[in-house]
């Protein structure tokens, strides 16, 4: 067996329990990370098949715009957990953080038993542009919604707690105020 095939199964693994994972998680940010981390993975694939225009995508689209943005808005309408975690927490990030990176040093420098640099197929960006949005337009389309609609009732859900939370702040000071309580 070739160092490709190996790398492939590596990477398919690293998604399959990024994903379990973030799927798991009781806290959104970990959820979160470990989305970010299945992302990373698929770019990884796509590069390793031939499509780094795919891959940077993921990286920059997904990866580092969407993600990034529900990261915030989660950490900022969650109130803080407070403290670095337990260390069952940190044990499969770390697990996952060291595989990825050893993927990834796989795939840059070369396979030792070849004794050449691992050299995939390239798709010129234009043709897959063509494919993707001849075939897959309404596919796209519908994704784009569904994340549109996520965000939207995520950032309403956290205004109505928001909003509750208010609420009960005023009834609580105004409680203490008529018991004579600063």
């Amino acid at each position: 067996m070739t160092l490709y095939p190996i790398i492939f199964y590596i990477l398919a693994i690293v998604i399959l329990v990024a994903t379990a994972l973030a799927i798991t998680r009781r806290q959104p940010v970990h959820a979160v990370l470990y989305l970010i981390v299945a992302f990373l993975g698929t770019a990884a694939l796509f590069f390793l098949l031939g499509a780094p225009f795919l891959a940077a995508f993921m990286v920059i689209l997904y990866t580092g715009a969407i993600m990034v943005l529900f990261l915030f808005v989660i950490m900022l309408f969650q109130p803080s957990s407070g403290g670095l975690g337990l260390i069952s927490e940190w044990g499969p990030a770390t697990l996952l953080g060291v595989v990825f990176l050893a993927v990834a040093v796989a795939m840059v420098f070369k396979d030792p038993g070849s004794g050449i640099v691992l050299q995939g197929a390239v798709v010129d960006p234009r043709d897959f542009g063509h494919f993707l949005f001849d075939r897959y337009w309404l596919a796209i389309e519908i994704v784009s919604i569904l994340l549109l609609v996520a965000l939207v009732a995520i950032i309403q859900l956290a205004k109505r707690r928001a909003g509750s939370d208010a609420v009960e702040q005023r009834g609580t000071i105004s409680n203490r105020v008529k018991e004579g309580h600063p």
